[in-house]
Formats: C-alpha cells, structure tokens, sequence
C-alpha cells in the first residue's frame, strides 16, 4: 500500500542511478516508538533519453477474462501504451486461450492502427494454456531481442493458468533463463475474484520486472501511461537494503510489510540472490518502528535465550555515537552481475511530527491505515480519524489524484 504512491523525493545528482532520503520522528500510533522513513527514487528519464523497446504483448483471452473489467479494460490500456509508442520501437502481439497463437508479428512502432486493430480484434473464449502463451511470448521476444534495447514481455492476464505449464517451480525456471539473456518480464493483472496476485508477484520478480494491478482506467492510465518509464525501463536491479541498528539507542524494530520480500542477512551480499528492481522515475519508500533504549513499551516483544558460548558486547562506540542506524544498500546496473554498495548513517535527529515532511505524514498515514484494516497487534493507538487527519495534512501537490483518492477510501471505510 505504501510503494503504491509517488513521492516527491529529490532526483539523484551524482552517478548513483537513485538519490536516498531518510527522515526520522516519532511513530503516530504510538509516540513512545521512533518511526524511520527511508525513500529511493529513481532517476526520471526524458522520452528521448529512453532506448528503444522490443515489446510482446502476451494477452490472455480465455473465457475467464470476458468480463467488463477485464478484456475490455485490457484493450483500453494496451491502447494507451500504443500511443506513446515510436518507430524505434518494436511491438508483437501473443494470445492464449485453449491454445496459444501470434495475432501481431514484430511491428514498428509507429504503425499505430495496424498494432490497435490487432487489439480491438481480440474475443474472449476457451481455457488457459498461460504456460504455452509464456512460452510462445519468449520465442517472440527471442527473435526480436537487440543488444542496447529494452527487451520485454508484457504479460496481461486474470491470473488463472490452469493449462499446461502450470506449476510455479516450471513458470519460475522458464522465466529466469530468459532474464538472463536480457528479457525481462512486465506482469499486469486484470479483474478479481480468481486473480492469483501472489503468482503474478513472483513471476514478474524472478522475470527482473515489476508488476501491477488495473482494475479501472484510471489505474490502467496509471501504469501504462503516468508511470510508464518505470513500468518499462529498469534502470536499478537486485536493489536490496539492509539496516545495523545502533544496539546503544535501540532495543527493538520492525519492518512494516515487506513480508513477502525478506531477505536473510547473508542474502545481501550473495549477488546471485533476486531481489527487486527500480524503474526509471520509481520511488521506493521504507518505514521502521522502533522501540528506543529505555523506553517500557506493552508490544510483546521475542524472548531470546541467553548465548552458552559467546556473548554479545555492544562496544564503546555505540554508546559515544549519535547515529541511530547504518543504511546499506545494494544494487546491479541493468547490464551488469556484480552489485555496488552504497553506505551512510542515519543519525538520530528527531523531527516533531507536525514538522516531518508530507511524504512522511503520508507514508505514515498509510501504514496506518493498512494496520487498521488488518486489526494488527502493532497498531497502537491508531484510528481511522488519526489517518484521515494525517493524510489530509500530507496531501501536497497530488497531481493525478492518488492522494485524494486514499483519502476518499478512508473515508469511506466503517469504523470499526
């Protein structure tokens, strides 16, 4: 919910292809607990500082999807991204339903009305052979693949593979050796009911892609339009952080979500380990909660038996610093397999809340809102009106409406 907004984090201005801010003050919920905030964001590309791409449109058409918010809603999106199409650009187009087929092969670009017709022709019917339309995408994106360009498969589906290739241990292997030759994998999901987020989310990280959900236009003019630099061009990838908290200042933290994207310690500096990727204009935003040294707090937090062979000695440093933790980051260029580390201290200088920046109120109203939703035992003294105060004070700028749109949906939900 949180890596779902935009904020207004400054560009990068060194050689680093993201800037990082980080911001701390105390947690809304529960003023005893410090709450860090830690955002990249991601270089903003110009058009023409954009390579070319060599697109395939993978579309399912199965039965599935012959529904208002789903084929229909798909057409319309893959239009907008058409639009913003040049004649250095590649396009071809794969369906699969009960079998797989090409109705589009490679097109420029630029032949707007060829490549939309191919799209307005397309009718939902028959099972779901996904495994058998990935394949097919693949063999496509093969035959066009070109050094220097940005090559990828745009997978567009409900999500319901339940023909051929269907295991995701299968869907993962395939889709991993052809990331290592240079292709990678966009996801975008239609519809709900039977969406299957979770495999959709771990096809487009193990494809080095990202992947997104579109259930009106104008999310679809959101992912496909607004943002499409960083739904297309990877400009960061394997980015991991890690964090040393200052045991002198901190007795307990935690990382709000991400549960499905831990690593384990030694994971950061094993650079055959996947990890996420940044996209051309993309921010990533990261909160901790802390519990500071001294402070008695009723979050329960894990016993931890005494150590038999050693013990842990917090050194003298530690209690003459001010830093109250170590960021480290790691990250691959698009075209290269070893990773660069990027280090710095976050000192602990805390910000009142009523002078923490927008993007930090905001964040922080979300994270909220999202322990609210899901009664978490870490929620605190949160409450929907605590949100809403937050996120109205945080609204900024908001050009496309996101923020309002957050806002509304607070307002909207029943008090619980």
């Amino acid at each position: 919910m949180i890596n779902y907004f935009s904020y207004d984090y400054p560009q990068p201005q060194g050689e680093e292809p993201f800037s990082v801010t980080t911001e701390v003050s105390s947690a809304p919920w529960n003023p005893q607990h410090q709450l860090v905030h830690i955002g990249l964001q991601g270089k903003t590309l110009a058009i023409e500082e954009l390579p070319p791409s060599n697109l395939v449109f993978l579309l399912d058409v199965s039965g599935s999807m012959n529904q208002p918010n789903r084929l229909p809603l798909l057409k319309e999106g893959f239009k907008l991204l058409v639009d913003q199409l040049s004649e250095q650009d590649t396009v071809a187009i794969a369906v699969y339903a009960g079998a797989a087929g090409v109705v589009l092969p490679p097109t420029p670009g630029n032949e707007k009305q060829k490549i939309i017709a191919a799209i307005d022709g397309l009718q939902a019917q028959g099972s779901t052979a996904g495994g058998e339309g990935i394949k097919l995408a693949y063999e496509l994106a093969t035959r066009m693949l070109s050094e220097g360009k940005n090559n990828r498969v745009i997978l567009a589906t409900d999500g319901d593979f339940n023909v051929g290739v269907s295991s995701d241990a299968e869907l993962v292997r395939l889709i991993e050796s052809y990331r290592d030759r240079g292709i990678y994998l966009t996801v975008l999901g239609f519809g709900m009911g039977n969406y299957k987020d979770s495999k959709m989310e771990k096809l487009s990280n193990h494809g080095n892609g990202n992947y997104a959900y579109i259930d009106n236009l104008m999310e679809a003019k959101k992912v496909m339009s607004t943002e499409l630099t960083g739904t297309l061009f990877t400009i960061a990838q394997d980015v991991k952080i890690q964090v040393e908290f200052n045991p002198a200042q901190v007795q307990a933290y935690r990382l709000i979500g991400y549960e499905n994207r831990r690593l384990e310690n030694q994971d950061f500096h094993d650079d055959t380990k996947d990890a996420g990727e940044i996209g051309a204009g993309h921010s990533v935003t990261a909160l901790y909660e802390i519990i500071p040294v001294g402070v008695e707090s009723d979050v329960n937090l894990p016993a931890v038996d005494q150590l038999t062979y050693q013990q842990n000695v917090v050194s003298s440093e530690a209690y003459n610093s001010n830093e109250l933790m170590r960021l480290k980051l790691r990250y691959k260029p698009p075209t290269e397999t070893a990773s660069r580390l990027i280090e710095q201290p976050i000192i602990n200088r805390s910000l009142p809340l009523n002078q923490t920046s927008d993007n930090f109120r905001f964040a922080a109203a979300v994270a909220e809102f999202g322990m609210l939703l899901r009664n978490s035992q870490y929620r605190g003294n949160s409450s929907f009106q605590q949100v809403l105060q937050l996120a109205e004070s945080s609204k900024g700028v908001d050009l496309h409406g996101y923020r309002s749109e957050f806002i509304q949906l607070v307002k909207m939900t029943p008090q619980r």
